[in-house]
């Protein structure tokens, strides 16, 4: 039966996000996603037995375990009878399971439904196909980041060359490229200095040998940059590029 009554997001949080190979380069996506799925809970007031299901986006899923949203799930404390799939749309994964969770209400088959997205580069696996053995030559490595993640699988395109090619077609410039980068670091480092990402981040611990660490502001943001130092980079996908 189709609900006519609206439908709210009642809580949101995130954890801080880590650079490639960074602080949270141990942990799995399913860790993060369970430090999540607790603080939602507890900021919305909502029993983890209320929860009729959960749908989380990830696309690196090799090597992480079966169903690693259903992981996430578990670790967080919720009840074994409760559903949770994960979905792949690439990028889109993480919006695209906010719109499902609305679907699922809206149709009447959930009251209460957790969404969001989990990922982790760090731990993207390089991989062998060994099934059948190696008759002659060597045998290469595949990295599932940049193979599951990052390339077209119909025509073999990685997304930095689409990324040229709309730079193309816009006419887009280097300069305006680097003047847009700036910008956006400069922003992201006075939001940070301001505390104004403290309200959606949700601390991680981190066990080290020095004793547990806090883990809580976004590590990628390189608030130093200048369009000098962008100058001097060279273009990373194609040789004439212009990214």
């Amino acid at each position: 039966m189709v609900s006519t009554g609206d439908v709210y997001i009642v809580s949101a949080a995130r954890t801080a996000i880590g650079s490639f190979n960074g602080s949270l380069s141990k942990l799995k996506a399913s860790e993060l996603g369970s430090v999540v799925i607790k603080e939602v809970l507890k900021r919305a007031n909502v029993n983890s037995s209320d929860v009729d299901e959960v749908v989380i986006g990830q696309s690196l899923t090799a090597g992480q375990g079966q169903n690693p949203s259903r992981q996430a799930a578990l670790q967080a404390g919720l009840p074994i009878n409760v559903p949770v799939y994960n979905i792949n749309m690439l990028c889109g994964s993480g919006l695209k399971t906010v719109a499902l969770g609305f679907q699922s209400i809206r149709c009447g088959d959930s009251k209460v439904s957790i969404c969001g997205g989990q990922e982790s580069m760090s731990l993207a696996p390089h991989v062998i196909h060994l099934r059948n053995g190696i008759k002659i030559g060597p045998g290469t490595m595949l990295d599932t980041m940049t193979h599951d993640g990052l390339t077209d699988a119909m025509h073999n395109i990685h997304m930095g060359v689409t990324a040229e090619n709309l730079v193309k077609q816009y006419n887009i410039t280097r300069e305006e490229q680097d003047e847009f980068a700036v910008h956006s670091q400069n922003l992201a480092e006075n939001a940070q200095k301001n505390g104004f990402f403290e309200k959606e981040i949700v601390p991680v611990e981190l066990k080290t040998r020095a004793g547990t660490q806090i883990f809580e502001k976004d590590e990628y943001i390189k608030g130093s940059t200048t369009i000098e130092a962008l100058k001097t980079l060279k273009p990373c996908f194609i040789e004439v590029g212009k990214i």
